[in-house]
């Protein structure tokens, strides 16, 4: 990867009236880098992305896409990346070869219509309406769009809303297949799915500023692990077992007791040995017992129950 980056962020601030909806903000993204970045509703990411594609000038603070200002250098930058908003307002009575054509006439050293076209697996639509596209067919013609110029730097704006499973994942394999050959890709999605499996690094935005960065292990980390199960009739919650000091928390679901241990530093499996241990000498039966890894859904919902407190 190249040592210098494609995209620096530094402190970037962005105001709506006295609504500071970017406060700060500060990453930056290398070469060949799928960087995703996360929040929740009201967060800023969509204003950050935008003042990245030069849309909106910054506040405050430094942005560098390719070496550019990207909204005062707007003609240097915008043939050189490519962007999928979260609605492409296209013509609904253009077909999509017609509305491939169309776009190509703007776009300098464009890819052929049926490469695009292939690429995001709408061969058997080419004569079809746009306005009669389902959802996620015309999110793909998004993506064909946002590739028609060869792009060094791609921004992805929720791309993967309203495909079914398995549209989601062949988009997937096209934004991989980018990256492995040196497209530098900055993704926003609510699917956290997608960002687990796609990012080489992420950012959790929040109020405005970046509250985690890093890996997804990086950013999981001390967020901890997870044994779960239904507290056991009769079972008084005083004789809960501490396993290695690991405290259970209680919580009424489907009007049952479940019982949750948060498990820390990699101790899922002393933990959980020593659960079923207890669980085997006592005769007791851990109904719907579950252990798993921390997410990036523990560390998300984390951040939105903090919003909402």
């Amino acid at each position: 990867m190249n040592s210098e980056p494609v995209i620096h962020v530094e402190g970037l601030r962005r105001r709506y009236g006295d609504f500071e909806a970017v406060a700060g903000v500060s990453f930056e993204v290398g070469a060949g880098e799928l960087f995703a970045l996360l929040g929740t509703n009201g967060a800023g990411k969509t204003t950050t992305l935008e003042t990245l594609e030069g849309y909106r000038p910054a506040h405050g603070g430094t942005v560098r896409v390719l070496g550019h200002d990207p909204h005062a250098d707007r003609r240097a930058v915008r043939p050189r990346i490519g962007i999928m908003l979260q609605d492409g307002g296209f013509f609904g009575d253009l077909t999509v070869a017609e509305t491939v054509a169309h776009w190509r006439g703007f776009t300098p050293r464009p890819r052929p219509a049926d490469e695009v076209i292939g690429l995001a697996g709408l061969e058997d639509r080419t004569a079809v309406r746009v306005r009669q596209l389902s959802g996620g067919q015309k999110r793909r013609l998004d993506l064909a769009l946002a590739l028609l110029g060869h792009p060094e730097v791609l921004f992805l704006d929720e791309p993967t809303t309203g495909m079914d499973p398995a549209a989601r994942h062949a988009t997937w394999r096209i934004v991989r297949d980018l990256v492995d050959g040196g497209t530098t890709v900055v993704l926003t999605t609510h699917y956290l799915e997608e960002a687990e499996h796609l990012a080489d690094r992420l950012a959790l935005m929040h109020r405005g500023r970046i509250g985690t960065s890093g890996t997804v292990a990086e950013v999981v980390a001390g967020h901890g692990d997870r044994i779960a199960f239904r507290l056991p009739e009769g079972l008084p919650v005083a004789e809960l077992p501490a396993p290695r000091g690991a405290v259970p928390d209680l919580a009424v679901t489907g009007g049952r007791t479940v019982v949750t241990y948060t498990v820390g530093g990699g101790g899922l499996q002393p933990v959980l040995y020593e659960l079923l241990r207890w669980a085997d000498e006592h005769r007791v039966a851990l109904d719907g017992l579950n252990a798993r890894n921390a997410s990036l859904e523990d560390v998300f919902l984390s951040t939105a129950e903090g919003a909402a407190a």
